[in-house]
Formats: C-alpha cells, sequence, structure tokens
C-alpha cells in the first residue's frame, strides 16, 4: 500500500511544472511604455489600480456607468480611441458596457485570476487593463458585453 502512494506522489512531483514566477507584464512590447512611478504620477490612484494593477472599480461607482453623451472613450492611460458611444447600453451590470469596441487598438487574452478563465480587455497601446468581455451582450447586435472601468476611460464629446 505504501509503494501505491510512493507512486503516487512520485508522479504527481515529476508532473509538476515548477518555474520561477514570470513577470507577464513584459511579455508583451506596447508602442507606450512608462516606469511604474511615471504611471503613479500621472493616473489617479483608482485610474492606477485598474490600469497598472488589474483592479475592479466597485460597481455602480465609475462617473461613466451611466454616461450617454455622444463621443469617443479613451484610453485614461495613452489616449487611444477605444469606444464609440453609438455601441454602449445600460447592461444594469453597475459598469460602463459596449457590445463592441475598436478591435485594432484592444487586446484580447484569457486569464485566471479567480479561478475559471475570463477574456480580459487591455489597450492594445499601453497595455491597461480595461475589464472584461462577456457574452451575456444585446442579441440584436454581437451578442458581447465589453465591460470596462470608468476609471480606465476618458471621454471625448463630438461636440468638443
Amino acid at each position: 500500500m505504501i509503494n501505491y502512494y510512493l507512486v503516487f506522489f512520485s508522479l504527481f512531483i515529476l508532473s509538476c511544472k515548477v518555474s520561477p514566477k514570470e513577470d507577464t507584464k513584459n511579455d508583451v512590447l506596447y508602442n507606450v511604455i512608462k516606469t511604474d512611478l511615471e504611471w503613479q504620477s500621472e493616473l489617479s490612484e483608482i485610474s492606477y489600480f485598474v490600469l497598472r494593477e488589474s483592479g475592479t472599480e466597485y460597481a455602480f461607482t465609475g462617473k461613466y456607468d451611466d454616461h450617454y453623451e455622444n463621443g469617443i472613450y479613451k484610453c485614461m492611460g495613452c489616449g487611444i480611441d477605444l469606444y464609440n458611444s453609438k455601441y454602449k447600453y445600460n447592461s444594469k451590470s453597475g459598469w460602463p458596457s459596449f457590445d463592441r469596441g475598436i478591435n485594432d487598438n484592444l487586446e484580447f487574452s484569457i486569464e485566471y485570476k479567480l479561478g475559471f478563465p475570463r477574456t480580459e480587455i487591455k489597450c492594445a497601446n499601453c497595455g491597461g487593463h480595461l475589464g472584461h468581455l462577456f457574452n451575456d451582450g444585446p442579441k440584436k447586435t454581437t451578442g458581447q458585453r465589453h465591460c470596462i472601468n470608468s476609471a480606465a476611460l476618458n471621454f471625448k464629446s463630438i461636440n468638443e
């Protein structure tokens, strides 16, 4: 009986891949590259938490959750265009929601921070975390919901 445990334990240990922790933030080279100190000096505390530490603002607290003016939502970190207001809708989730974005300016990847796969959305220009992509959006359009943190966005009115 002890031999079975020994074999099982040995196979378990051998099947584990041990490697040093990698800094995945530097795997992709972005057009906008700044040090953490530069980001901290340029962003508010909540924007830094969201964009650079992949945080999430509390639901229903962001300034763009209930905002429906015509214009373009830009990355708070680098200013690149991310979302057109005509694709924004009220998902009642507590975060700004869009059924599509300007895909050339967005980066999508799978992350497992909560123990299950989710599609993370980042700015393709600076690598800032924006939010997540879900497949519970309006069925009449894309069926997608880009659930985005207000703290990751800056809005430019079309009338400006």
